[in-house]
């Protein structure tokens, strides 16, 4: 948390001098509140209070101005409150900064004449340098706006030399991008936005807006009811925090706008994993983090297309931990299933010849086990041809890629147990393969023999059962096809390495 300084000559009480003749009959000086106006927002109205957030008129020393050719925001900040919080700044009001550059044969004459002045007269001089921003949108669609800094130089008879000379006439900005940058990095076609009729340029301004009223400890202005909405303002606010090395202020207020959805957020992660993963990890949340890290690890390699190459490696090498971690524990219980066997009256384990029924049972455990994880065959198959291009010969297609092979909905099938699998019908038509074997009382013999068989193996894969979500499973319509077993260590975020 962050605060800008109070101005010494804006205070909250004023006192109002009196004419003489009011004076000479009142010794005792009244004084009135002065009146604050509500805080400004931007696109509302032009009138601007005094050393208010946006314009700090007395007290701000950084100006910023962000216009497009159509409208104009602008900003007189303090270089304290935006060093704190930002690198960027802190980097471009640096001194070393300062003398590179523009301005530097100006910075010499003024350091010459500053040197002859009295002491006291100087630093009055020196304490009025400002800094100025202004957006650069780029030439065309692929480059990212920018605030670029002017060179200013203080002078000696006060203010800055930029503001001595007369202002750049205002250009057109170039057509507004179609898909730039804080669109396509927040995935807003998966979101199903609606497109509104508005000034392209908008979100660019609300996210200037939102990133220095966070810094200036005033609540962003995201969307507190659409959860979709808000992601794709939050995900391109944190963009921009990452532009201006600020995330460690922005992610904060970000994480705690998006927790207040509770469950809304929970079900939003779910259906957009890798997405809230990279969210997550900008906005430095445990919570949203961990939350969709246990998804992705569930459905890997499903994801891997959304995160490699858009998320550090250290996100990547935790997601490959965490699988290894899960497919370890599914094949040890996996050795587990197929050793599972039931006894005889006297202790026996059951062998075709001394309980034949039971074995049978126990067979067809078995191979339903095997056939659902184990991946199908590939298939020997010719690749398909095209038609004969204009030489005569066919043009070979690639093979396609092998559907993704997740034992996850398997699992969880043993972990309900009961007639979720191997059922009535699947066990009569078994029965009936061997006429000799098949009757009323031997089938209800045989599936009283399964259920046994269900039971053990629902207690072997109850480490698996257990899920680290905070969002209710059967509130996603009767559970999830994945494993949810993954478990986030404290130690495990890679931002606190």
């Amino acid at each position: 948390m962050v605060s800008y300084p109070d101005s010494q000559g804006a205070e909250r009480s004023l006192a109002i001098r009196r004419p003489p003749s009011v004076a000479s009959h009142s010794s005792r000086t009244s004084t009135v509140r002065r009146h604050r106006p509500h805080r400004s927002h931007f696109g509302g109205s032009s009138y601007q209070p005094q050393n208010e957030f946006p314009v700090f008129t007395h007290t701000g020393d950084v100006e910023i101005r962000i216009a497009n050719g159509r409208k104009e925001q602008r900003y007189l900040l303090h270089k304290l409150i935006l060093t704190q919080c930002s690198g960027f700044f802190e980097a471009g009001t640096s001194d070393e900064w300062a003398s590179a550059g523009e301005g530097s044969n100006a910075q010499s004459q003024n350091a010459a004449a500053l040197a002859r002045m009295p002491p006291s007269a100087a630093q009055a001089v020196q304490q009025k340098k400002r800094w100025r921003y202004e957006l650069d949108w780029g030439q065309n669609d692929d480059e990212i706006p920018m605030l670029v800094q002017k060179k200013t130089t203080p002078t000696i008879f006060g203010g800055d030399a930029s503001s001595q000379q007369q202002p750049p006439p205002p250009t057109n900005k170039p057509r507004a991008p179609s898909s730039g940058f804080f669109r396509s990095m927040a995935n807003f076609s998966s979101l199903h936005v609606p497109a509104t009729e508005q000034d392209p340029d908008d979100d660019t301004f609300r996210d200037y807006d939102n990133l220095f009223r966070v810094f200036y400890n005033y609540p962003p202005t995201l969307d507190p009811i659409n959860i979709a909405n808000a992601y794709v303002e939050c995900k391109s606010l944190l963009h921009l925090a990452d532009m201006y090395d600020a995330l460690e202020v922005i992610g904060p207020r970000v994480d705690h706008h998006l927790l207040r959805f509770q469950g809304r957020l929970w079900k939003q992660i779910a259906k957009y994993p890798p997405s809230y993963l990279k969210l997550g990890y900008l906005a430095r949340s445990k919570a949203i983090f961990a939350e969709a890290m246990v998804h992705v690890v569930g459905q890997w390699p499903q994801g891997q297309n959304q995160l490699r190459g858009q998320t550090p490696d250290s996100v990547i090498d935790l997601i490959e931990d965490k699988v290894d971690e899960m497919d370890e524990m599914k094949a040890k219980i996996e050795g587990k299933l197929f050793r599972l066997t039931l006894t005889t009256s006297r202790g026996e384990r059951v062998t075709p010849s001394n309980n034949w029924l039971d074995w049978m049972a126990m067979s067809l455990f078995r191979q339903w086990l095997a056939e659902n994880t184990t991946p199908p065959p590939i298939p020997i198959l010719k690749s398909p041809r095209h038609p004969p291009s204009r030489h005569g010969a066919p043009e070979t297609l690639p093979p396609a890629p092998p559907p993704i092979f997740n034992t996850g909905r398997i699992f969880r099938l043993l972990g309900q147990g009961g007639s979720a699998y191997l059922g009535h019908d699947e066990c009569k038509r078994f029965l009936r393969l061997s006429p000799e074997h098949y009757s009323r009382e031997n089938l209800k013999r045989f599936e009283r023999s399964m259920e046994e068989i269900k039971n053990k193996a629902k207690d072997v894969v109850k480490p698996l059962m257990r899920h680290f979500l905070e969002c209710d499973l059967w509130g996603l319509g009767g559970g999830l096809p994945y494993l949810t077993c993954t478990r986030v260590e404290p130690q495990d975020f890679p931002w606190d390495e």
